[in-house]
């Protein structure tokens, strides 16, 4: 049977001003049913304010979007209860316990008393919060408040999840949790809008990216395609004898091909342009005498494509230099 792919989110031309600032400007992108779409972007970029647009939390000044199937202007209730929304900041009641605060959500959710309570505990046995259950929020961490945060944007399990900045400043491991949650409702039908500064995130969970700058869409497509596109190949040749690597370079170099070494990797490196090249850069070496170990060749990573697409560092310093919360 045929699969017919369906757009559970449709967004033309949206448009937001404050003040003078053009936060988005004229934005369109669709994420297909049942996929996760990362949407990428430097600070500014515009990423949270359409995840504030689609969440019905303000309005746009110009534009339509569908969520669901519903309107996000003239169906915003009926929206909402379609969608989860974890923002960059842990939201949770602090006076209420890690599971009363889950159990709450459920019950406003329309889930019978039982099945809120399951899911509830569900939830927190996946976040590793079983332990803390019955602690008032207020005594959690940074990490715990966050981690319940994603619970808590999880429990109704949503059709639409969107999910800014979900793992900043959490530890590894963490980390791993919430991207096998993700997965896990992803194959349970869910449709999924990550923004993420982190491109390890955005390579292990999304089926597609956007990339936003000056609240504009300037890219997009899969993964393996958005690496072509940005600059072809690279060829890496290991030497048999390693001395030979500046050598080597400057043969390449003297043949019209530029190359770079490391001696630290050990590895002879050349920027593919086209197929024909991979031939002559053996040809050049094989004539001149010099001994390949190994040859490999490889995709410019997602790093180097969001630098090259935006021109911009895709982590802030901050943000790297921050240490995870426990």
């Amino acid at each position: 049977m045929t699969r017919i792919d369906r757009n559970a989110v449709e967004v033309h031309g949206i448009v937001k001003h404050y003040g003078e600032t053009k936060a988005l400007d004229g934005v369109d992108l669709a994420v297909r049913e049942g996929t996760v779409l990362g949407l990428l972007g430097p600070n500014g970029a515009g990423k949270t304010t359409l995840v504030r647009v689609l969440s019905t939390l303000i309005k746009p000044d110009a534009g339509t979007a569908f969520v669901g199937g519903y309107d996000v202007l003239r169906q915003p209730k009926q929206l909402r209860r379609t969608i989860g929304l974890t923002g960059q900041y842990a939201s949770v009641d602090e006076a209420l316990s890690g599971y009363e605060n889950l159990y709450l959500i459920g019950r406003l959710l329309d889930l019978s008393a039982k099945d809120a309570k399951a899911r509830a505990f569900e939830l927190l046995e996946r976040f590793s919060l079983t332990d803390a259950a019955k602690r008032p929020a207020k005594g959690y961490s940074g990490g715990m408040r966050r981690r319940l945060d994603l619970a808590a944007s999880m429990i109704g399990r949503p059709k639409v999840l969107y999910l800014d900045e979900p793992t900043t400043g959490l530890d590894p491991r963490t980390r791993n949790e919430v991207w096998d949650e993700v997965q896990r409702m992803v194959g349970e039908g869910s449709t999924v809008l990550l923004t993420t500064q982190y491109m390890e995130e955005a390579e292990q969970l999304a089926d597609e990216l956007t990339v936003i700058d000056k609240g504009r869409v300037i890219a997009g497509g899969g993964i393996q395609e958005l690496k072509t596109q940005v600059g072809g190949q690279s060829l890496q040749v290991r030497p048999t004898r390693p001395a030979e690597l500046p050598e080597m370079a400057r043969s390449l170099q003297e043949a019209g091909i530029p190359a770079t070494f490391s001696e630290e990797s050990g590895l002879l490196s050349v920027h593919l342009t086209d197929e024909g090249q991979l031939t002559t850069v053996i040809g050049v070496l094989g004539t001149r005498g010099f001994g390949v170990a190994g040859i490999d060749t490889k995709l410019p990573s997602l790093d180097e494509v969001f630098l090259t697409i935006t021109g911009k560092s895709s982590v802030p310093a901050q943000a790297r230099d921050k240490e995870p919360v426990a």
